[in-house]
Protein backbone atom coordinates (compact mmCIF):
# COMPACT_ATOMS: atom_id res chain seq x y z
CA UNK A 1 0.00 0.00 0.00
CA UNK A 2 2.78 2.39 0.70
CA UNK A 3 4.37 1.45 -2.45
CA UNK A 4 1.35 2.39 -3.80
CA UNK A 5 0.72 5.39 -2.28
CA UNK A 6 4.13 6.55 -3.12
CA UNK A 7 3.93 6.32 -6.68
CA UNK A 8 0.46 7.63 -7.40
CA UNK A 9 1.59 11.03 -5.60
CA UNK A 10 4.53 10.74 -8.14
CA UNK A 11 2.26 10.65 -10.81
CA UNK A 12 -0.05 13.86 -9.57
CA UNK A 13 3.12 15.40 -9.39
CA UNK A 14 4.03 14.67 -12.85
CA UNK A 15 0.45 15.85 -14.08
CA UNK A 16 0.26 18.83 -11.94
CA UNK A 17 4.36 19.76 -13.02
CA UNK A 18 3.03 18.86 -16.83
CA UNK A 19 -0.36 20.91 -16.51
CA UNK A 20 1.78 23.96 -15.78
CA UNK A 21 4.29 23.87 -18.33
CA UNK A 22 1.80 23.39 -21.18
CA UNK A 23 -1.02 25.85 -19.63
CA UNK A 24 -1.80 28.49 -22.46
CA UNK A 25 1.64 28.08 -24.23
CA UNK A 26 0.65 30.48 -26.82
CA UNK A 27 -0.65 33.19 -24.75
CA UNK A 28 2.12 35.41 -25.27
CA UNK A 29 3.95 36.65 -28.11
CA UNK A 30 7.58 35.46 -28.78
CA UNK A 31 10.12 38.07 -27.01
CA UNK A 32 13.49 38.99 -28.20
CA UNK A 33 15.61 35.97 -27.03
CA UNK A 34 12.44 33.46 -28.21
CA UNK A 35 12.64 35.78 -31.85
CA UNK A 36 16.33 34.18 -32.62
CA UNK A 37 15.50 30.60 -31.69
CA UNK A 38 12.80 30.78 -33.55
CA UNK A 39 15.18 32.51 -36.73
CA UNK A 40 17.69 30.00 -36.13
CA UNK A 41 15.39 26.56 -35.51
CA UNK A 42 13.30 27.23 -38.53
CA UNK A 43 16.44 27.53 -40.67
CA UNK A 44 16.56 31.38 -41.53
CA UNK A 45 18.93 34.25 -40.60
CA UNK A 46 18.77 38.06 -40.67
CA UNK A 47 19.48 38.14 -43.88
CA UNK A 48 15.65 36.76 -44.02
CA UNK A 49 14.10 40.14 -43.13
CA UNK A 50 13.55 42.71 -45.05
CA UNK A 51 15.03 46.13 -43.96
CA UNK A 52 14.46 49.78 -45.03
CA UNK A 53 11.26 49.08 -46.57
CA UNK A 54 7.69 49.59 -45.49
CA UNK A 55 5.37 46.01 -45.72
CA UNK A 56 2.20 45.41 -44.35
CA UNK A 57 2.43 42.96 -41.26
CA UNK A 58 1.56 39.72 -42.68
CA UNK A 59 4.12 39.88 -45.33
CA UNK A 60 6.73 39.49 -41.97
CA UNK A 61 5.26 35.82 -41.79
CA UNK A 62 6.84 34.17 -44.08
CA UNK A 63 10.03 35.15 -41.88
CA UNK A 64 8.84 32.63 -39.70
CA UNK A 65 8.21 29.47 -42.15
CA UNK A 66 10.33 26.50 -42.04
CA UNK A 67 13.17 26.35 -44.60
CA UNK A 68 12.89 22.89 -45.91
CA UNK A 69 16.23 23.05 -47.51
CA UNK A 70 18.21 23.43 -44.07
CA UNK A 71 20.18 21.11 -41.67
CA UNK A 72 22.10 20.46 -38.55
CA UNK A 73 25.05 21.39 -40.30
CA UNK A 74 23.31 24.75 -41.63
CA UNK A 75 22.02 25.87 -39.01
CA UNK A 76 25.65 25.22 -37.09
CA UNK A 77 26.97 27.53 -39.26
CA UNK A 78 24.60 29.82 -39.05
CA UNK A 79 25.06 29.80 -35.11
CA UNK A 80 28.61 30.69 -35.67
CA UNK A 81 27.72 33.67 -37.54
CA UNK A 82 25.17 35.66 -36.08
CA UNK A 83 25.18 33.57 -32.20
CA UNK A 84 26.36 33.40 -29.13
CA UNK A 85 25.57 29.57 -28.30
CA UNK A 86 26.19 26.13 -29.06
CA UNK A 87 24.33 25.00 -31.56
CA UNK A 88 22.91 21.86 -30.10
CA UNK A 89 19.87 22.85 -28.76
CA UNK A 90 18.68 24.95 -31.99
CA UNK A 91 19.38 21.54 -34.17
CA UNK A 92 17.33 19.82 -31.96
CA UNK A 93 14.77 22.50 -31.75
CA UNK A 94 14.69 22.21 -36.15
CA UNK A 95 14.40 18.48 -35.62
CA UNK A 96 10.93 19.02 -33.52
CA UNK A 97 9.72 22.02 -35.42
CA UNK A 98 10.17 20.13 -38.88
CA UNK A 99 8.37 16.98 -36.93
CA UNK A 100 5.32 19.41 -35.20
CA UNK A 101 4.63 21.16 -38.46
CA UNK A 102 4.58 17.87 -40.64
CA UNK A 103 2.26 15.86 -38.48
CA UNK A 104 -1.13 15.77 -39.00
CA UNK A 105 -2.09 17.44 -35.42
CA UNK A 106 -1.56 21.14 -36.02
CA UNK A 107 -0.53 23.70 -33.62
CA UNK A 108 0.98 27.03 -33.96
CA UNK A 109 4.45 27.79 -34.01
CA UNK A 110 4.69 29.64 -30.90
CA UNK A 111 2.83 26.81 -28.94
CA UNK A 112 5.64 24.04 -30.86
CA UNK A 113 8.32 26.09 -30.14
CA UNK A 114 7.83 26.41 -26.49
CA UNK A 115 6.85 22.94 -26.19
CA UNK A 116 10.06 21.42 -26.30
CA UNK A 117 11.84 23.47 -23.23
CA UNK A 118 8.59 22.34 -21.74
CA UNK A 119 8.76 18.92 -22.24
CA UNK A 120 12.44 19.42 -21.09
CA UNK A 121 11.14 20.88 -18.03
CA UNK A 122 8.59 17.83 -17.40
CA UNK A 123 12.30 15.98 -17.51
CA UNK A 124 13.78 17.60 -14.56
CA UNK A 125 11.37 16.78 -12.45
CA UNK A 126 11.60 13.15 -13.01
CA UNK A 127 15.22 13.83 -12.84
CA UNK A 128 15.06 15.60 -9.26
CA UNK A 129 12.45 12.90 -7.58
CA UNK A 130 16.04 10.56 -8.30
CA UNK A 131 18.70 13.29 -7.43
CA UNK A 132 16.64 13.23 -4.20
CA UNK A 133 15.89 9.57 -3.99
CA UNK A 134 18.73 8.75 -3.59
CA UNK A 135 20.95 11.42 -2.05
CA UNK A 136 18.82 11.64 0.80
CA UNK A 137 15.31 9.73 0.94
CA UNK A 138 12.38 8.18 -1.68
CA UNK A 139 10.32 11.17 0.40
CA UNK A 140 12.94 13.69 -0.10
CA UNK A 141 12.69 12.77 -3.37
CA UNK A 142 8.65 13.26 -3.59
CA UNK A 143 9.06 16.91 -1.93
CA UNK A 144 11.71 17.33 -4.67
CA UNK A 145 9.90 16.37 -7.46
CA UNK A 146 6.72 18.73 -6.10
CA UNK A 147 8.61 21.55 -5.39
CA UNK A 148 10.17 21.89 -9.08
CA UNK A 149 6.68 21.02 -10.45
CA UNK A 150 5.18 23.92 -8.74
CA UNK A 151 8.39 26.36 -8.38
CA UNK A 152 7.32 29.53 -10.27
CA UNK A 153 10.90 29.70 -11.50
CA UNK A 154 10.76 26.48 -13.56
CA UNK A 155 7.47 27.30 -14.79
CA UNK A 156 9.19 30.79 -16.37
CA UNK A 157 11.72 28.86 -17.80
CA UNK A 158 9.93 26.03 -19.36
CA UNK A 159 7.67 28.06 -21.29
CA UNK A 160 10.36 30.26 -22.51
CA UNK A 161 11.41 28.93 -26.35
CA UNK A 162 14.84 29.03 -24.95
CA UNK A 163 17.68 26.83 -24.27
CA UNK A 164 17.41 27.45 -20.37
CA UNK A 165 15.50 23.65 -19.33
CA UNK A 166 17.64 21.26 -21.52
CA UNK A 167 20.65 22.47 -19.39
CA UNK A 168 18.80 22.42 -16.17
CA UNK A 169 17.32 18.64 -17.09
CA UNK A 170 20.99 17.64 -18.28
CA UNK A 171 22.63 19.74 -14.72
CA UNK A 172 20.05 17.57 -11.92
CA UNK A 173 21.65 14.47 -14.48
CA UNK A 174 24.48 15.04 -13.63
CA UNK A 175 24.39 15.82 -10.18
CA UNK A 176 22.86 12.63 -10.15
CA UNK A 177 26.18 11.29 -11.07
CA UNK A 178 28.30 13.82 -9.05
CA UNK A 179 26.22 11.95 -6.00
CA UNK A 180 27.30 8.20 -7.35
CA UNK A 181 31.03 9.49 -7.71
CA UNK A 182 30.33 10.31 -4.18
CA UNK A 183 29.03 7.47 -2.94
CA UNK A 184 31.68 5.31 -4.86
CA UNK A 185 34.46 7.47 -3.27
CA UNK A 186 33.52 6.36 0.46
CA UNK A 187 32.76 3.40 -0.75
CA UNK A 188 36.61 2.70 -2.42
CA UNK A 189 34.44 1.67 -5.97
CA UNK A 190 35.46 2.11 -9.23
CA UNK A 191 32.40 2.08 -11.13
CA UNK A 192 33.58 3.20 -14.68
CA UNK A 193 29.99 3.74 -16.07
CA UNK A 194 29.12 6.22 -13.63
CA UNK A 195 32.01 8.15 -15.15
CA UNK A 196 31.49 7.55 -18.36
CA UNK A 197 27.91 8.42 -17.69
CA UNK A 198 29.39 12.10 -16.59
CA UNK A 199 31.78 12.60 -18.93
CA UNK A 200 28.96 11.97 -21.50
CA UNK A 201 25.89 14.10 -19.96
CA UNK A 202 28.58 17.21 -19.25
CA UNK A 203 30.28 16.85 -22.86
CA UNK A 204 26.51 17.26 -24.01
CA UNK A 205 26.08 20.15 -21.69
CA UNK A 206 29.25 21.88 -23.27
CA UNK A 207 27.45 22.12 -26.31
CA UNK A 208 24.13 23.43 -25.00
CA UNK A 209 24.59 26.48 -22.80
CA UNK A 210 28.59 27.73 -22.43
CA UNK A 211 27.19 28.03 -18.47
CA UNK A 212 27.96 24.24 -18.37
CA UNK A 213 31.76 25.37 -17.70
CA UNK A 214 30.62 26.78 -14.51
CA UNK A 215 28.75 23.48 -13.76
CA UNK A 216 31.34 21.18 -14.51
CA UNK A 217 34.39 23.70 -12.32
CA UNK A 218 32.05 22.98 -9.33
CA UNK A 219 31.32 19.42 -9.75
CA UNK A 220 35.06 19.03 -10.43
CA UNK A 221 35.70 21.48 -7.09
CA UNK A 222 33.36 19.21 -4.99
CA UNK A 223 35.02 16.44 -5.98
CA UNK A 224 38.20 17.60 -4.81
CA UNK A 225 36.57 18.42 -1.44
CA UNK A 226 35.35 14.68 -1.57
CA UNK A 227 38.12 13.48 -2.46
CA UNK A 228 40.20 15.49 0.51
CA UNK A 229 37.98 14.13 3.00
CA UNK A 230 37.88 10.19 1.87
CA UNK A 231 41.30 10.11 1.12
CA UNK A 232 41.16 7.35 -1.44
CA UNK A 233 43.99 5.37 -2.75
CA UNK A 234 46.29 7.33 -5.60
CA UNK A 235 44.98 5.12 -8.41
CA UNK A 236 41.50 6.56 -7.63
CA UNK A 237 42.85 9.64 -7.80
CA UNK A 238 44.02 9.62 -10.96
CA UNK A 239 40.98 7.64 -12.26
CA UNK A 240 39.60 11.47 -11.19
CA UNK A 241 41.53 13.52 -12.85
CA UNK A 242 41.31 11.65 -15.92
CA UNK A 243 37.30 11.52 -16.85
CA UNK A 244 37.69 15.35 -15.23
CA UNK A 245 39.68 16.94 -18.16
CA UNK A 246 37.33 14.61 -20.66
CA UNK A 247 34.23 16.75 -21.33
CA UNK A 248 36.77 19.98 -21.74
CA UNK A 249 39.10 17.88 -24.07
CA UNK A 250 35.90 16.90 -26.40
CA UNK A 251 35.45 20.36 -26.56
CA UNK A 252 38.14 21.40 -27.87
CA UNK A 253 36.83 21.59 -31.63
CA UNK A 254 34.42 24.31 -30.59
CA UNK A 255 36.74 26.01 -28.81
CA UNK A 256 37.99 28.88 -30.94
CA UNK A 257 34.06 29.54 -31.71
CA UNK A 258 33.59 29.83 -28.19
CA UNK A 259 36.43 31.98 -27.67
CA UNK A 260 35.05 34.36 -30.72
CA UNK A 261 31.10 34.28 -28.88
CA UNK A 262 32.55 35.82 -25.65
CA UNK A 263 33.70 39.00 -27.19
CA UNK A 264 30.45 39.50 -28.91
CA UNK A 265 28.81 42.86 -28.62
CA UNK A 266 25.47 40.74 -28.08
CA UNK A 267 26.75 40.31 -24.71
CA UNK A 268 27.23 43.86 -23.70
CA UNK A 269 23.73 44.64 -22.82
CA UNK A 270 24.63 43.09 -19.29
CA UNK A 271 25.76 45.83 -16.94
CA UNK A 272 28.30 46.42 -14.40
CA UNK A 273 27.74 45.62 -11.13
CA UNK A 274 26.57 48.30 -8.44
CA UNK A 275 28.37 47.69 -5.04
CA UNK A 276 26.56 44.84 -2.99
CA UNK A 277 23.06 45.43 -5.51
CA UNK A 278 24.23 41.75 -6.99
CA UNK A 279 24.33 39.51 -3.82
CA UNK A 280 21.16 41.30 -3.09
CA UNK A 281 19.50 40.44 -6.65
CA UNK A 282 20.98 36.91 -5.64
CA UNK A 283 18.64 36.44 -2.74
CA UNK A 284 15.93 37.20 -4.64
CA UNK A 285 16.38 35.30 -7.60
CA UNK A 286 16.29 32.30 -4.65
CA UNK A 287 13.16 33.90 -3.10
CA UNK A 288 11.82 33.62 -7.02
CA UNK A 289 12.34 30.16 -7.26
CA UNK A 290 9.79 29.31 -4.50
CA UNK A 291 6.78 32.13 -4.75
CA UNK A 292 6.33 35.35 -6.94
CA UNK A 293 3.22 37.25 -6.61
CA UNK A 294 2.23 39.95 -8.75
CA UNK A 295 4.64 43.29 -8.38
CA UNK A 296 5.83 43.72 -11.79
CA UNK A 297 3.95 46.96 -13.88
CA UNK A 298 1.54 47.84 -10.47
CA UNK A 299 0.68 50.44 -8.85
CA UNK A 300 2.71 51.08 -5.60
CA UNK A 301 -0.43 50.44 -3.54
CA UNK A 302 -0.36 46.92 -5.20
CA UNK A 303 2.68 46.40 -5.12
CA UNK A 304 4.70 47.27 -1.91
CA UNK A 305 2.09 45.02 0.19
CA UNK A 306 2.53 42.08 -2.31
CA UNK A 307 6.29 42.39 -2.06
CA UNK A 308 6.23 42.44 1.58
CA UNK A 309 4.12 39.37 1.77
CA UNK A 310 6.86 37.90 0.05
CA UNK A 311 9.48 38.92 1.83
CA UNK A 312 7.87 37.77 5.28
CA UNK A 313 7.54 34.40 3.48
CA UNK A 314 10.84 34.08 2.51
CA UNK A 315 12.25 34.76 5.68
CA UNK A 316 9.71 32.05 7.34
CA UNK A 317 10.57 29.66 4.90
CA UNK A 318 14.58 30.64 5.31
CA UNK A 319 14.84 29.61 8.58
CA UNK A 320 12.84 26.21 8.35
CA UNK A 321 15.29 25.54 5.52
CA UNK A 322 18.38 26.40 7.48
CA UNK A 323 17.23 24.49 10.51
CA UNK A 324 16.72 21.05 7.96
CA UNK A 325 20.37 21.47 6.72
CA UNK A 326 21.19 21.70 9.88
CA UNK A 327 19.71 18.35 10.78
CA UNK A 328 20.47 16.78 7.27
CA UNK A 329 24.33 18.07 8.22
CA UNK A 330 24.37 16.22 11.27
CA UNK A 331 22.55 13.36 10.54
CA UNK A 332 25.28 10.24 9.14
CA UNK A 333 23.26 9.14 6.71
CA UNK A 334 22.33 12.30 4.59
CA UNK A 335 26.12 14.13 5.66
CA UNK A 336 27.79 13.23 2.25
CA UNK A 337 24.75 14.22 0.10
CA UNK A 338 24.42 17.64 2.19
CA UNK A 339 28.60 17.91 1.44
CA UNK A 340 28.48 17.37 -2.17
CA UNK A 341 25.02 19.50 -3.24
CA UNK A 342 26.01 22.35 -0.36
CA UNK A 343 29.89 22.56 -2.25
CA UNK A 344 28.50 22.49 -5.64
CA UNK A 345 26.14 25.40 -5.28
CA UNK A 346 29.00 27.13 -3.08
CA UNK A 347 31.03 26.92 -5.75
CA UNK A 348 28.75 27.95 -8.56
CA UNK A 349 27.86 31.21 -6.18
CA UNK A 350 31.74 32.15 -6.43
CA UNK A 351 31.79 31.45 -9.92
CA UNK A 352 28.96 33.70 -10.42
CA UNK A 353 30.75 36.67 -8.29
CA UNK A 354 33.90 36.30 -10.55
CA UNK A 355 31.87 37.24 -13.61
CA UNK A 356 30.46 39.76 -11.85
CA UNK A 357 32.98 41.56 -9.78
CA UNK A 358 36.09 40.14 -11.52
CA UNK A 359 35.26 40.24 -15.30
CA UNK A 360 32.46 43.00 -14.18
CA UNK A 361 29.02 41.54 -15.63
CA UNK A 362 26.39 41.24 -13.20
CA UNK A 363 24.72 38.31 -14.47
CA UNK A 364 22.16 38.60 -11.41
CA UNK A 365 19.82 41.16 -13.25
CA UNK A 366 18.43 38.47 -15.68
CA UNK A 367 17.20 35.47 -12.84
CA UNK A 368 16.97 33.38 -15.50
CA UNK A 369 21.03 32.45 -15.14
CA UNK A 370 19.99 31.04 -11.69
CA UNK A 371 19.32 27.76 -14.07
CA UNK A 372 22.85 26.45 -13.52
CA UNK A 373 22.19 25.88 -9.62
CA UNK A 374 18.99 25.79 -9.32
CA UNK A 375 18.34 21.67 -9.10
CA UNK A 376 21.08 21.55 -6.51
CA UNK A 377 19.01 24.45 -4.33
CA UNK A 378 15.71 22.59 -5.31
CA UNK A 379 17.44 19.09 -4.25
CA UNK A 380 18.63 20.70 -0.42
CA UNK A 381 15.37 22.72 -0.22
CA UNK A 382 13.31 19.81 -0.45
CA UNK A 383 15.93 17.49 1.62
CA UNK A 384 15.64 20.04 4.69
CA UNK A 385 11.82 20.33 4.61
CA UNK A 386 11.81 16.30 4.50
CA UNK A 387 14.24 15.97 8.26
CA UNK A 388 11.67 18.22 10.17
CA UNK A 389 9.87 17.28 12.82
CA UNK A 390 5.91 15.74 11.95
CA UNK A 391 3.47 18.29 11.93
CA UNK A 392 5.29 21.41 11.49
CA UNK A 393 7.18 19.21 8.38
CA UNK A 394 3.75 18.60 6.66
CA UNK A 395 2.78 22.34 7.00
CA UNK A 396 5.46 23.85 5.92
CA UNK A 397 5.91 21.43 2.46
CA UNK A 398 1.90 22.02 2.09
CA UNK A 399 2.34 26.41 2.20
CA UNK A 400 5.54 25.73 0.23
CA UNK A 401 3.63 23.78 -2.44
CA UNK A 402 0.52 26.26 -2.23
CA UNK A 403 2.59 29.22 -2.48
CA UNK A 404 4.46 27.79 -5.53
CA UNK A 405 1.47 26.26 -7.41
CA UNK A 406 -0.26 29.81 -6.96
CA UNK A 407 2.56 31.56 -8.48
CA UNK A 408 3.00 29.34 -11.44
CA UNK A 409 -0.72 30.32 -12.41
CA UNK A 410 0.60 34.48 -11.94
CA UNK A 411 3.51 33.33 -14.23
CA UNK A 412 1.71 31.35 -16.49
CA UNK A 413 -1.02 33.96 -17.06
CA UNK A 414 1.48 37.04 -17.75
CA UNK A 415 1.18 38.72 -14.34
CA UNK A 416 4.70 37.76 -12.66
CA UNK A 417 8.04 37.17 -14.72
CA UNK A 418 6.77 39.57 -17.34
CA UNK A 419 8.42 38.84 -20.87
CA UNK A 420 11.57 41.45 -21.12
CA UNK A 421 10.68 44.31 -23.62
CA UNK A 422 6.77 42.95 -22.81
CA UNK A 423 6.16 42.60 -26.61
CA UNK A 424 2.29 41.88 -25.53
CA UNK A 425 1.91 45.40 -23.86
CA UNK A 426 3.49 47.51 -26.64
CA UNK A 427 1.39 45.71 -29.30
CA UNK A 428 -1.59 46.79 -26.93
CA UNK A 429 -0.36 50.05 -26.28
CA UNK A 430 -0.16 50.42 -30.51
CA UNK A 431 -3.44 49.23 -31.25
CA UNK A 432 -5.19 51.31 -28.33
CA UNK A 433 -7.07 53.16 -31.56
CA UNK A 434 -8.45 50.42 -33.80
CA UNK A 435 -10.04 52.56 -36.26
CA UNK A 436 -7.00 54.22 -37.22
CA UNK A 437 -4.29 52.33 -39.26
CA UNK A 438 -0.72 52.25 -37.79
CA UNK A 439 2.63 52.30 -39.19
CA UNK A 440 5.77 51.37 -36.96
CA UNK A 441 9.17 52.35 -37.53
CA UNK A 442 11.58 50.32 -35.49
CA UNK A 443 15.18 51.95 -35.86
CA UNK A 444 17.89 49.25 -35.64
CA UNK A 445 21.86 49.33 -34.82
CA UNK A 446 22.38 45.70 -34.61
CA UNK A 447 20.96 42.62 -35.05
CA UNK A 448 19.44 42.32 -31.40
CA UNK A 449 17.37 45.42 -32.22
CA UNK A 450 16.29 43.63 -35.67
CA UNK A 451 15.20 40.36 -33.47
CA UNK A 452 13.38 43.46 -30.96
CA UNK A 453 10.94 44.65 -33.91
CA UNK A 454 10.38 41.05 -34.99
CA UNK A 455 8.75 40.53 -31.32
CA UNK A 456 7.06 43.92 -31.71
CA UNK A 457 5.55 43.05 -35.13
CA UNK A 458 4.72 39.34 -34.22
CA UNK A 459 2.80 41.06 -31.10
CA UNK A 460 0.98 43.34 -33.29
CA UNK A 461 0.48 40.64 -35.61
CA UNK A 462 -1.22 38.84 -32.93
CA UNK A 463 -3.71 41.71 -31.48
CA UNK A 464 -4.33 43.14 -34.46
CA UNK A 465 -7.58 44.28 -35.76
CA UNK A 466 -9.60 41.85 -37.84
CA UNK A 467 -10.57 44.03 -40.51
CA UNK A 468 -6.88 43.92 -41.52
CA UNK A 469 -8.18 40.22 -42.95
CA UNK A 470 -9.72 42.02 -45.94
CA UNK A 471 -8.40 45.62 -46.10
CA UNK A 472 -4.57 45.65 -47.02
CA UNK A 473 -4.89 49.67 -46.82
CA UNK A 474 -5.62 49.21 -43.00
CA UNK A 475 -3.56 46.62 -42.18
CA UNK A 476 -0.75 47.62 -39.72
CA UNK A 477 2.85 48.28 -41.48
CA UNK A 478 6.05 47.87 -40.27
CA UNK A 479 9.58 49.12 -41.16
CA UNK A 480 13.15 48.43 -40.04
CA UNK A 481 15.22 51.88 -40.73
CA UNK A 482 18.84 51.80 -40.32
CA UNK A 483 19.78 54.07 -37.44
CA UNK A 484 24.12 52.87 -37.55
CA UNK A 485 25.23 56.03 -37.94
CA UNK A 486 23.29 58.44 -36.02
CA UNK A 487 18.79 58.74 -36.00
CA UNK A 488 18.87 61.58 -37.85
CA UNK A 489 18.98 59.06 -40.95
CA UNK A 490 16.20 57.57 -39.72
CA UNK A 491 14.17 60.69 -40.04
CA UNK A 492 15.34 61.20 -43.44
CA UNK A 493 14.64 57.73 -44.38
CA UNK A 494 10.94 58.09 -43.22
CA UNK A 495 10.41 60.81 -46.31
CA UNK A 496 11.36 58.40 -48.48
CA UNK A 497 9.07 56.19 -47.82
CA UNK A 498 5.63 55.45 -50.28
CA UNK A 499 2.58 57.84 -49.55
CA UNK A 500 0.29 56.37 -47.31
CA UNK A 501 -3.17 56.13 -48.56
CA UNK A 502 -4.83 56.17 -45.71
CA UNK A 503 -4.70 59.50 -43.48
CA UNK A 504 -5.08 59.64 -40.44
CA UNK A 505 -2.21 57.36 -39.33
CA UNK A 506 -0.91 56.64 -36.12
CA UNK A 507 3.12 56.36 -36.61
CA UNK A 508 4.82 54.76 -33.28
CA UNK A 509 8.55 55.01 -33.45
CA UNK A 510 10.79 52.82 -31.87
CA UNK A 511 14.46 54.17 -30.98
CA UNK A 512 16.47 52.29 -28.69
CA UNK A 513 18.85 54.41 -26.79
CA UNK A 514 17.01 57.85 -27.76
CA UNK A 515 16.28 59.86 -24.92
CA UNK A 516 12.63 61.29 -24.67
CA UNK A 517 13.12 64.91 -25.37
CA UNK A 518 15.16 63.82 -28.29
CA UNK A 519 12.17 62.48 -30.57
CA UNK A 520 12.04 65.46 -32.78
CA UNK A 521 8.53 67.41 -32.27
CA UNK A 522 7.40 66.60 -36.46
CA UNK A 523 8.48 63.96 -38.81
CA UNK A 524 7.23 63.82 -42.37
CA UNK A 525 6.74 60.52 -43.82
CA UNK A 526 7.16 61.26 -47.92
CA UNK A 527 7.07 64.35 -49.33
CA UNK A 528 3.33 64.98 -48.50
CA UNK A 529 2.63 63.49 -44.78
CA UNK A 530 3.40 65.64 -41.86
CA UNK A 531 3.17 63.70 -38.47
CA UNK A 532 3.22 65.64 -34.67
CA UNK A 533 4.68 63.88 -31.80
CA UNK A 534 2.16 63.25 -29.07
CA UNK A 535 3.83 64.22 -26.17
CA UNK A 536 1.14 61.62 -23.79
CA UNK A 537 2.06 59.08 -25.79
CA UNK A 538 5.56 58.45 -24.73
CA UNK A 539 6.33 54.82 -23.33
CA UNK A 540 10.06 53.13 -22.17
CA UNK A 541 9.86 49.17 -21.50
CA UNK A 542 13.65 48.31 -22.19
CA UNK A 543 13.46 50.51 -25.01
CA UNK A 544 11.22 53.95 -25.71
CA UNK A 545 8.50 54.07 -28.21
CA UNK A 546 6.46 57.30 -29.31
CA UNK A 547 3.53 58.03 -30.85
CA UNK A 548 2.93 60.44 -33.74
CA UNK A 549 -0.29 61.89 -35.31
CA UNK A 550 0.05 61.79 -39.19
CA UNK A 551 -2.79 64.03 -41.19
Amino acid sequence: MKFSRHYLILAIVLIVGTSLRFWDLELKPLWLDEVITALFSLGKTYENIPLDVLLPLKSFREIFTLNPGTNCPAIAQNIIKYSTHPPVFFCLMHAWVETALNSPVKHSLVWVLRSLPALFGVGAIVSIYYLNRIAFSKSAGLVGAAVMAVSPFAVYLSQEARHYTLPLFLITLSLITLIQIQQDIFQQKRRLLVWLNWVIINSIGLYVHYFFILVILAEIATILVLLYQAKPKAKYLLISASFSLLPFLLFLPWLPIFLGHSNRPETDWISQPQHIIPLAQTLLGWLLMVIILPVESQSLWVAIPLGILMLIFGIWLGWQVVQGIKQLWRNPQTHLATLTLGSFTIFVLLEFFVIIYILGKDITIAPRYNFVYYPSFCALLAGSLVVRDGEKKRSTITYLILAGLISSIFVVNGLAFEKPYNPQRVAKNMLQERSIPVMVVMAYKDTQDIALGLSFALGIDKFQPKLCQNNSETCPKFAFLSATSAYKTVWESLTKLPKSSKLPLNLWVVAPGLKRDNYPEKLAISSQTNCTKNSSAYYRIGVPYQKYKCN
